[in-house]
């Protein structure tokens, strides 16, 4: 595997998300395949949390690119995203789903599911995916697929921006949330 440089986060945010599907993410000794993601484009983008501006929570989505957003939902689930783009902008990638690789326990598919498998909690808010212990990877060996593109989950209350396809998904992957 080949850790991913930062070049690849600072980039438009849909680019990025798109070519995360296939990747690896590592978390010390576990490894999961990303096979869904959903993307969000900064303050603009009402389902974003930097729409809400600069805030403690938000902070980590203003900062640079290639760096974990961790935060809880519904007072129990992590869930993690990759911050994008240039500095200030405030976009991210929500990790929804990995097939299980390496040393992965239990179900993995939905974004809390897949925090608690690969054990990502708050410890890693705003950590350096660049790191050695957490990071994402290209695989050795490239697989074909095919990439399905639907309207993000559970952000019914953002207006038009909750019908935008911006859930992009592996098509026929197994680990991928069923909704």
């Amino acid at each position: 595997m080949r850790k991913l440089p930062r070049a690849f986060y600072d980039r438009d945010t849909i680019a990025v998300a798109k070519d995360l599907l296939g990747k690896y993410l590592v978390h010390a000794e576990r490894v999961g395949r990303i096979v869904e993601v959903e993307a969000y484009l900064g303050p603009h983008d009402l389902a974003a949390h930097s729409a809400r501006g600069l805030t403690k929570r938000t902070k980590v989505m203003f900062g640079p690119p290639g760096h974990a957003y961790v935060y809880m939902i519904y007072g129990m689930y992590w869930c993690m995203n990759v911050v994008t783009e240039r500095e200030g902008h405030a976009s991210a990638v929500l990790l929804r789903a990995v097939e299980p690789v390496k040393n992965v326990e239990g179900r993995t598919q939905g974004p809390g599911l897949l925090c608690r498998a690969m054990g990502i909690d708050k410890q890693l808010n705003n950590h350096d995916l660049l790191s050695d212990d957490f990071y994402i990877a290209a695989p050795i060996e490239l697989h074909t697929f095919t990439v399905v593109k639907r309207p993000r989950i559970g952000v019914d209350y953002a207006k038009h921006w909750a019908k935008r396809q911006l859930r992009f998904y592996i098509k026929g992957n197994p680990f991928v949330s069923r909704i």
